[in-house]
């Protein structure tokens, strides 16, 4: 009986590392693909600005970049919300 309970035990033990590791990898995966997409789509745009200015780009606003990490940061709370469970 205890052998039993040891090995359901040490099985959801397995399971739960099991899921979050597969959690883990699919979000590092999006993310490397949503980085290197952003990074594509920003150098091509800075691509074209500077040579529209003689062949440098426009430097990054500090605001931009203020706006751009609170987007990021309702991203991350939006995702986090994903795994709470519904409100009734």
């Amino acid at each position: 009986m205890i052998v039993e309970e040891k090995m359901s035990l040490s099985n959801n033990d397995e399971n739960s590392i099991s899921w979050k590791n597969q959690n883990y990898l699919k979000g590092t995966v999006l993310g490397l693909v949503a980085g290197v997409v952003g990074a594509y789509l920003y150098n091509r745009a800075a691509e074209e600005d500077a040579d529209r200015n003689g062949g440098k780009p426009a430097p990054v606003q500090t605001g931009q970049l203020i706006a751009l990490g609170l987007t990021a940061l309702g991203l991350l709370r939006q995702i986090t919300e994903l795994g709470k469970p519904k409100k009734k």
